[in-house]
């Protein structure tokens, strides 16, 4: 496996690989320094530096190009993600999931709060229960300090040996074990046996707690060995070998049967999935075509033998393709039929928007927007292409307005202050378009170009106004003492 193939997770090695850096272990014979867990002194990994790293990481991750950027497939699997998380351990907590637009079946927890989730994994998944399983184990590694717990074991040993078994856990991490074992070639056997058995009870605990998460965030318990016991009978059927997850997250006959057990003494019952799951799972389908006619006969062919989880996705995801094939009048009667009979589904709203955009009926596009943002305001998908559409048909001031109102209840979102600065852009408001433009920066914790464009705003400013040059130097200023804390910590 090259860098270029698996970017994200050579990044993850990257992310852990900092941790490293900064545990004071240069000198060969010295220990890793690190603090007891529990231990108020927080001298290895503060609550400040996990997230920075966590920003980092998810810079690094966002300009792999990877990162899906579809608001609605987003917005379902950071609502999964934030009904799991209420009850874990993390409750209260800032969590970030994300999808990576890759056909590998797997999932990983990174520094700060992120849990990516491959899309090839979401497809693989026959139940909403199934995929939140795999979210509510990753949370669960996050939320028992696994990571710092691995670093804290190799803190007893000598500064080589922990130099390298860290770096071959790491790369391990990164999902290329080959290079792992490689690397930990020179590493004590003894050492090597204790990281293992680490491993595993870090994934047995993950398993323990993620099952306690499901069946408490009302999802199906057992859906979480059933899931990985069905991936590993059909690893056989993967031209590369098993898939991913399974190299990362080691599976077991003991620890299936293990996590059954477990499951079971939660009573059994039907478990409802989300409509928007086994939507969010066909449109990803639709993206997995590669030609537009192919993914027509497969969801055709599936509608003609009954072969689909759920009649009604398989037919969205049908309009879909049939979309994508510039067959828009039959996508669109399909999508009509379907929001008649769920008329608050955002997906067929979205769906009925885009089609009558690409049928040149710009009138019908703004009216459905207008119409159901007035009745969902709360949907961020549906605000998002309410902005884009009003903006295209050059009503900005209506734009300025929803954007804003958006940012209200979401200020962390870096693709609404970019669309706040085209905005101000089209409307020949440049200093404002560049403030705008700043904030995006400062969401993504990007503070250098965020501090650049406050700098051109500035100059573009009118001499004249004072309110709007004395907030822009007032932010510039906060920024520039942002930067010289990170400066001074670096240097520590």
């Amino acid at each position: 496996m090259t860098i270029k193939q698996q970017p994200v997770q050579f990044i993850l090695l990257l992310a852990a690989a900092w941790l490293i850096a900064t545990a004071a272990w240069a000198l060969e014979g010295e220990t890793i320094r690190l603090p007891e867990l529990g231990s108020p002194s927080d001298q290895y990994l503060t609550p400040g530096d996990e997230a920075r790293l966590g920003r980092d990481f998810m810079l690094s991750v966002r300009k792999s190009g990877s990162v899906l950027d579809d608001p609605l497939i987003t917005e379902y699997i950071q609502q999964l993600g934030d009904k799991l998380l209420k009850q874990s351990e993390a409750i209260g907590q800032k969590f970030t999931f994300f999808v990576i637009d890759k056909p590998e079946i797997n999932a990983f927890a990174g520094p700060g709060g992120h849990i990516g989730i491959y899309s090839g994994l979401i497809l693989a998944t026959q139940s909403e229960s199934e995929l939140a399983s795999v979210i509510a184990h990753e949370i669960a590694h996050v939320t028992q300090k696994h990571l710092l717990r691995a670093f804290d074991a190799a803190n007893r040993m000598s500064g080589k040996t922990a130099a390298l078994l860290l770096a071959s856990i790491l790369v391990g991490v990164a999902g290329s074990p080959d290079a792992g074992v490689a690397m930990a070639t020179g590493v004590q056997a003894s050492a090597i046996q204790e990281q293992i058995n680490f491993t595993r009870s870090n994934e047995e605990e993950a398993d323990t707690v993620g099952i306690e998460i499901l069946a408490k965030s009302d999802f199906d318990p057992r859906a979480m060995p059933v899931f990985f016991e069905r991936l590993t009978h059909a690893s056989r059927l993967y031209e590369s070998g098993i898939p991913e997850i399974l190299r990362t997250h080691p599976v077991t006959t003991n620890r299936i049967a293990d996590a059954l057990g477990r499951s079971e003494k939660y009573s059994y019952r039907h478990y409802q999935g989300n409509q928007s799951y086994y939507l969010t799972r066909e449109a990803l389908r639709v993206r997995e075509f590669n030609d537009s006619e192919k993914a027509i006969k497969h969801f055709s062919s599936g509608l003609d033998d009954g072969r689909h989880l759920n009649q009604e996705a398989h037919e969205y995801g049908y309009a879909l393709a049939l979309s994508a094939n510039k067959q828009h009048k039959e996508a669109g009667r399909i999508i009509e039929n379907l929001l008649q009979r769920n008329p608050s589904q955002v997906e067929y709203i979205l769906a009925s928007a885009a089609i009558a955009g690409k049928r040149g009926k710009r009138e019908k596009l703004l009216d459905t927007l207008e119409t159901y943002y007035g009745l969902i305001p709360e949907s961020y998908p549906l605000a998002i292409a309410y902005i884009e559409a009003l903006t295209a048909a050059n009503h900005l001031g209506k734009a300025r307005r929803i954007t804003q109102q958006t940012i209200a209840l979401r200020n962390s979102e870096p693709r609404l202050y970019r669309m706040l600065s085209k905005i101000e852009e089209l409307s020949g408001n440049q200093a404002e378009s560049h403030r705008m433009l700043a904030e995006a920066f400062v969401a993504n914790g990007e503070y250098h170009p965020a501090v650049r464009q406050l700098e051109i705003a500035l100059k573009a400013v009118g001499k004249s106004d004072f309110y709007q040059t004395s907030r822009i130097e007032s932010r510039l200023s906060k920024l520039r003492d942002v930067l010289k804390t990170q400066e001074k910590s670096d240097k520590r």
